[in-house]
């Protein structure tokens, strides 16, 4: 199958939502929807989706991601793959090019965050050549979605 990688765009947002929602990344302390309206404030171009050809001709949106770069670290966020999609490559093809656009932005480290005891995505992104930082990721929520 062939994709095509291209940056997000505002009509692709309920079939992204949608596609977080298959792949389990939707909280309920986090709106998917204004998740997606902050990012599109800020380096909209490394909101990335990978879509597919339908057989009526058309495009389907089988990945997407989010990455940003704050000219000390890059972080990607929200990476998802299509459940009967997950294993084809299309992952690591789309974190190459979330790489690719980050050190072009001169970003010297880009770090990301698994939720504890995901050992399949762990295992995904040290295969990409990630590793433990053996730090702890601290958050406080300061504009609640709810």
């Amino acid at each position: 199958m062939e994709y095509r990688i291209r940056a997000f765009r505002p009509d692709d947002t309920e079939a992204v939502v949608a596609l977080w929602e298959s792949c389990g990344l939707v909280r309920p302390w986090n709106d998917p929807r204004r998740d997606i309206a902050r990012k599109l404030t800020v380096q909209p171009e490394l909101f990335l989706v990978a879509t597919s050809g339908a057989a009526d001709g058309e495009a389907v949106v089988v990945a997407a991601g989010m990455a940003g770069f704050d000219g000390h670290r890059g972080w990607v966020n929200y990476l998802a793959v299509r459940p009967d999609l997950q294993g084809s490559g299309l992952g690591r093809t789309l974190m190459a090019e979330f790489e690719r656009l980050l050190t072009d932005l001169g970003c010297p480290k880009l770090n990301l965050q698994v939720r504890a005891g995901n050992e399949q995505v762990l295992g995904f992104y040290e295969s990409l050549g990630y590793a433990d930082d053996h730090t702890v990721s601290l958050g406080k929520r300061l504009i609640p979605d709810a």
